[in-house]
């Protein structure tokens, strides 16, 4: 008995497919807050940083917009201490997203 003939065992109603199965994506409302978000630009080890501060939601809702700049930017970063920290300077950029999706934003340093 091969493995096909032990699934059929398994799941009767089971048929089987090549179609790629529908994954249902749900859009994540992020908390928009009151107060600015604040943009800044610093420089690490002799890198460019720009450094995103001050949300007031959830630390997922803040992992899942570090995720959306990194991606729409094509630029690496992380998530660390209730702060974004994203690879090179793209203040104006970020800030342009960030006032897409609704924040607040004020611009320190540089």
């Amino acid at each position: 008995m091969d493995l096909k003939d032990q699934l059929k065992n398994l799941f009767p109603d089971h048929e089987e497919s090549n179609e790629p199965e529908e994954i249902q994506e749900q859009d994540h409302v992020l908390y928009v807050q009151k107060e600015p978000m604040i943009c800044k630009f610093e420089k690490r080890k002799g890198k460019p940083t720009t450094i995103i501060e001050g949300y007031e939601g959830s630390d997922e809702d803040f992992k899942v917009l570090a995720k959306e700049i990194k991606t729409k930017l094509s630029v690496g970063g992380t998530f660390k201490d209730d702060s974004i920290i994203i690879q090179g300077d793209y203040r104006d950029k970020i800030m342009a997203i960030l006032k897409e999706k609704g924040f607040k934003t004020k611009r320190v340093g540089g």
